[in-house]
């Protein structure tokens, strides 16, 4: 008698366990679409459907949605974001992406009706763009970060000209027009060993709109193995003088290289 009590206490403790169990686990959205590898036996008209045999509970996959690439979401932008628009645009982005860095900072809405019609009214013109495109602000940050080194010859003399600056940008995997190249008023000729490893600073425009100052430094090469000056790896780490006491206050606002920057265009 106690073995069967003991035996009905332990199934029903059993069970509630399992009950706790079964409530606290997580709610799993999964599909799997199935078909049958052998059709069930027709029936006759009115009568009742065939027994299925055991071969014809075997099943193959067609599709695990688990599996399956989610697709974009719309968001409506409620301020400016690097990379993707100003207030008020409607984007495209990855769920994941729009939900953790756009949808819980506030900085993004779902694209519904109700939003689309609230958010129309604080789309920006043309003339109140604050970018002139969504990746100006990130190669305005790139630019900034970067310390362009201008090779010019140390045999033959030379001036300045944006198509050098070009050419340095291109080394470095930026494609930038020499029309958008500025450089400074004074003018910059060698060669001269006083100005080896000087820093000097160029104005690049971007879309003809946002302008943005880089920093450069000069460095001599030589044909000749004698005259030829070593490289020195992370020139830009060293402390470095301007070239000019007229490019010191233009320098001083540029910040520092820390990283390396991916190659982008223009």
């Amino acid at each position: 008698m106690w073995r069967n009590s003991l035996n009905v206490l332990s199934k029903a403790t059993f069970q509630q366990f399992l009950l706790k169990s079964v409530c606290q686990k997580e709610q799993i959205r999964t599909t799997f679409i199935l078909k049958r590898k052998y059709a069930p036996l027709l029936s006759k008209k009115g009568s009742p459907p065939k027994k299925l045999k055991a071969r014809q509970h075997i099943y193959e996959l067609v599709k695990d949605t688990k599996l399956e690439k989610r697709p974009n979401i719309d968001v409506i932008l409620t301020s400016f974001v690097d990379g993707l628009g100003n207030i008020g645009e409607k984007v495209s982005v990855k769920p994941q992406y729009g939900y953790n860095h756009l949808i819980l900072p506030g900085l993004a809405v779902y694209a519904t009706s109700e939003n689309e019609e609230k958010y129309k009214k604080y789309a920006l013109r043309d003339d109140q763009v604050k970018y002139s495109s969504p990746n100006a602000l990130l190669m305005i940050h790139a630019l900034q970060r970067m310390c362009l080194s201008v090779i010019m010859n140390r045999e033959h003399v030379w001036t300045l000209k944006p198509w050098h600056i070009k050419v340095s940008f291109r080394k470095c995997g930026y494609v930038v027009p020499e029309d958008a190249i500025t450089l400074p008023e004074k003018h910059i000729k060698g060669p001269d060993m006083n100005l080896e490893n000087k820093e000097f600073y160029v104005t690049v425009t971007i879309n003809k709109s946002e302008k943005v100052n880089v920093r450069c430094i000069l460095h001599h090469w030589s044909t000749d193995l004698v005259n030829r000056i070593p490289h020195i790896d992370k020139f830009w780490e060293l402390p470095l003088e301007p070239m000019y006491a007229e490019f010191k206050d233009v320098l001083s606002e540029i910040p520092k290289k820390s990283n390396n920057v991916n190659n982008n265009t223009i």
